[in-house]
């Protein structure tokens, strides 16, 4: 379908025109990305560069995708890339200051992760958490491949110094659909577990979500 540019459209149908009027509930997902973008390129008006962005990331996808993902995707370019970021980053943060999640099952965890269970690289997210488990803070520590996340226990547990936390969770989703453990995921696991041992911060569970199921490395017994 052929999106028209902003200067075709009725004055009223136009983004910002429509945000103010109606406010930004009332507009679609790809109005509200040509608003940050702010601007097309010499070949692609900005609403067709706002869809173009959102269908080749996905929803699930552009929220967590990184400035170097964003700034070689064709039209982006590192300002509009650092823009998407930011605003994203931004978002997550005001969210994240509500310290109102109390985490003590395994599908909580599985419930946080619904903006990275249809991802299609692996996120490695970990859950900073207070003596009560509360959560203090949430960060995605690394994005791996198809099937593969890459992290080093340094990387999940100096942000839990930081910030005080008494425990941690931590979780990736599996692209394939499979919630079953891997070599790897074991293998990292085990080393979380030593790591937070030496420091006195309790690996409280290391849970797997896809986007229908999930499994907990805990109640497998690798914890």
């Amino acid at each position: 379908m052929n999106i028209p540019a902003i200067a075709d459209m009725p004055v009223i149908e136009r983004p910002r025109e429509k945000m103010l009027r109606y406010g930004p509930g009332k507009l679609t997902e790809t109005e509200l990305l040509s608003i940050i973008i702010g601007t097309g390129t010499r070949n692609m008006g900005v609403m067709a560069l706002a869809g173009s962005i959102i269908n080749h990331f996905g929803k699930a996808g552009l929220p967590v995708a990184g400035c170097a993902d964003l700034s070689i995707y064709n039209g982006t370019g590192p300002a509009r890339a650092c823009r998407i970021a930011a605003i994203f980053e931004l978002g997550r943060r005001f969210l994240q200051a509500k310290k109102n999640s109390i985490y003590l099952k395994p599908e909580d965890i599985w419930v946080q992760m619904r903006d990275i269970r249809d991802a299609k690289k692996e996120h490695f997210v970990t859950f900073y958490l207070d003596t009560r488990n509360q959560e203090i803070k949430r960060e995605i520590i690394s994005i791996g491949t198809l099937n593969l996340s890459l992290v080093h226990p340094r990387e999940v547990f100096e942000p839990a110094v930081k910030n005080l936390a008494a425990g941690i969770i931590v979780a990736h989703n599996h692209p394939s659909g499979c919630p079953d453990p891997s070599e790897e995921d074991i293998s990292t696991t085990r080393r979380l577990v030593q790591a937070g041992k030496l420091l006195g911060i309790n690996l409280i569970d290391h849970i797997i979500v896809c986007r229908d199921t999930f499994s907990s490395m805990k109640e497998k017994g690798f914890i």
